[in-house]
């Protein structure tokens, strides 16, 4: 107990950060993922073969190499942000991959017909998806987006080996301290545990209210 009542400000601080990486990535994930769902189901080509091949090399890129990437890559070409900025960036575009996918398999559940009445009213491609699909497809992939959203969290504590404040990362300077890493570790997985259950919940009462009946 005397790791976390001695130590309480860097665990908050470490939480905090997880939950700011949790949050700013989910909400990026979540827009880019609904995104590119739309490009894999729309009517032109191009936008098609765009979100297939995001999906295709995000899905298969391991996230530290994806860190990589955006951390050591992207100042070369003169984009220099912070380090947090960066771990959002790559957390977010990771996790929009699987996110599409969620939401594509929604779309697919929803009938033609849909569609079609939709199109036969007048609506363009757009507005079909936005007003008509995406609505409907919304019920049936709300349980894979929270599992998702929990990996995403748990994924958050690669940012710590990348200079970003997170909840993993304060093993390092307790560990200098001479702490026991055992209950170091306990109070970290104790930290992720609220986060992840925290999300469980809140998807949980979005599937109570708006998911398929069972």
């Amino acid at each position: 107990m005397d790791v976390l009542t001695h130590n309480f400000s860097l665990y908050g601080e470490g939480f905090l950060g997880t939950v700011e990486l949790t949050v700013y990535a989910s909400l990026l994930a979540l827009a880019l993922g609904v995104l590119m769902a739309g490009f894999r189901v729309a009517p032109v080509a191009p936008l098609r073969v765009f979100g297939t091949a995001w999906v295709t090399v995000l899905r298969n890129t391991p996230l530290t190499l994806l860190f990589f990437a955006v951390m050591l890559g992207l100042p070369r070409f003169g984009l220099v942000l912070p380090f947090f900025t960066f771990a959002v960036l790559a957390l977010g575009c990771y996790t929009s991959a699987f996110i599409c996918e969620a939401v594509r398999s929604g779309i697919n559940t929803v009938p033609v017909g849909q569609g079609e009445a939709a199109r036969s009213l007048g609506m363009n491609f757009p507005q079909t998806l936005g007003s008509v699909v995406l609505p409907q497809a919304f019920r049936t992939v709300i349980p894979p987006i929270g599992s998702t959203l929990i990996a995403l969290a748990k994924n958050s504590a690669i940012a710590g080996s990348f200079s970003v404040t997170e909840l993993l990362g304060t093993y390092k300077p307790l560990n200098e301290r001479g702490y026991s890493i055992i209950w170091t570790f306990v109070w970290i997985a104790l930290g992720y545990l609220i986060i992840t259950l925290a999300i469980s919940a809140l998807f949980h009462v979005l599937e109570r209210r708006w998911g398929v009946p069972r």
